[in-house]
């Protein structure tokens, strides 16, 4: 028999969004909301965007720090947002070519190199 795979075994696919690219939310109770990518969870396939989908976070109170109820901002699906196109600023896809033997991110919408 066939061993089952799990989620864990399975290839994630590379995410098309880094860490400090501005972003809009087009899905969800946050739509239409712009942001900078704090974090990527490649694994998941989630993002974390500075101010969108804040939640209240309950925590114990320790030695260094009080408790208390905290906001913080929680992870979205990587398809519920788009990256800003750097010219235009609207949303826009994103594709890869080579320049100068190098992979490249570049928009879809003006064509302009995303750093």
């Amino acid at each position: 028999m066939s061993a089952k795979k799990t989620n864990s075994d399975q290839k994630t696919p590379k995410p098309f969004l880094r860490k400090g690219d501005k972003v809009i939310v087009v899905a969800g109770s946050d739509k239409g909301k712009k942001g900078e990518v704090v974090e990527v969870i490649r694994n998941k396939q989630r993002v974390i965007v500075e101010d969108v989908n804040i939640v209240k976070k309950h925590r114990k109170p320790t030695q260094t720090e009080p408790g208390g109820i905290i906001e913080i901002p929680a992870a979205i699906h990587i398809s519920n947002v788009m990256l800003i196109d750097p010219k235009s600023g609207e949303p826009t896809r994103i594709g890869r070519k080579e320049v100068d033997g190098k992979s490249v991110r570049y928009s879809k919408k003006s064509g302009e190199i995303i750093k």
